[in-house]
């Protein structure tokens, strides 16, 4: 709200390519913007992070579950409505999002860490599940991971990615297209995450594994020096290339297959 009042009594003149010429609009020179704030013309995200924790914490089970299902669902419905309560009264369209949340994944752990201690499957990872999604160390397939979060995307309009961790594929064409298909009759917006990293000193082409102390490390010659190694994995969303915060890069160890 902060922002949009601060945009409020803008002139087009500031970016004519955005607000004279058609990149959002066409004003006038000299017109405010104010208009095009409001009536849903522009939009404010409330976004979240956490659907997998506050479900095991609240119900001791994860979201996947029948139980833990029903409660996430309620808990994703009430932020729906409370979006839709705040675009009514303000006519700004105020929307859902799951957010990516890259690096608040490990802040908001962090800092709730030490505030409320260690609590198992909670601060205890070092990062927090982005929006919705099923937690990266639960084993469930790829068909059964989309098809489960395709509901949550529903609600979650605003914004929202699933993805699955895949091999390689390049001689497994056929599997990849019928997932594809899945992805197209299923669910609104979903990605492959696979490996492409390759290392400088001894020329491996393949997966560069995260060791037990953390670290990015080449499994053929033992090369731990980022600036020698190229290392590319989806954040959730984006792709993301050398390298990630403790939390994020703890979340991308214990990621499990899917396919």
């Amino acid at each position: 709200m902060c922002r949009h009042y601060a945009l409020l009594g803008t002139h087009s003149d500031i970016s004519p390519i955005h607000w004279q010429y058609g990149a959002l609009a066409r004003l006038k020179k000299g017109e405010k913007i104010d208009k095009l704030l409001y009536g849903g013309y522009s939009t404010i995200s409330l976004g979240y992070i956490g659907i997998y924790e506050l479900t095991k914490l609240m119900k001791g089970v994860s979201h996947t579950t029948p139980e833990g299902h029903e409660f996430a669902i309620r808990v994703m419905k009430h932020l729906k409505e409370t979006v839709t309560k705040w675009k009514k009264e303000t006519n700004i369209g105020f929307a859902l999002y799951g957010t990516p949340a890259e690096s608040l994944c490990y802040r908001f752990a962090r800092i709730d860490k030490e505030k409320f201690g260690t609590i198992k499957d909670i601060t205890d990872k070092g990062y927090y599940t982005n929006s919705y999604h099923v937690d990266v160390r639960e084993k469930i397939d790829a068909f059964d991971k989309l098809k489960f979060e395709s509901e949550f995307q529903g609600i979650s309009t605003g914004g929202c990615i699933s993805y699955i961790e895949i091999p390689n594929m390049a001689k497994n064409i056929d599997a990849l297209e019928s997932v594809v298909q899945f992805i197209y009759d299923n669910i609104q917006y979903a990605e492959f995450n696979t490996k492409s990293d390759y290392c400088h000193v001894c020329g491996f082409d393949g997966e560069i594994i995260i060791n037990k102390d953390n670290e990015w490390e080449c499994p053929n010659c033992g090369n731990k020096d980022h600036g020698k190694m190229t290392v590319v994995r989806r954040t959730c969303g984006y792709l993301g290339e050398n390298f990630w915060n403790v939390g994020k890069t703890k979340e991308i160890k214990q990621r499990v297959m899917h396919l």
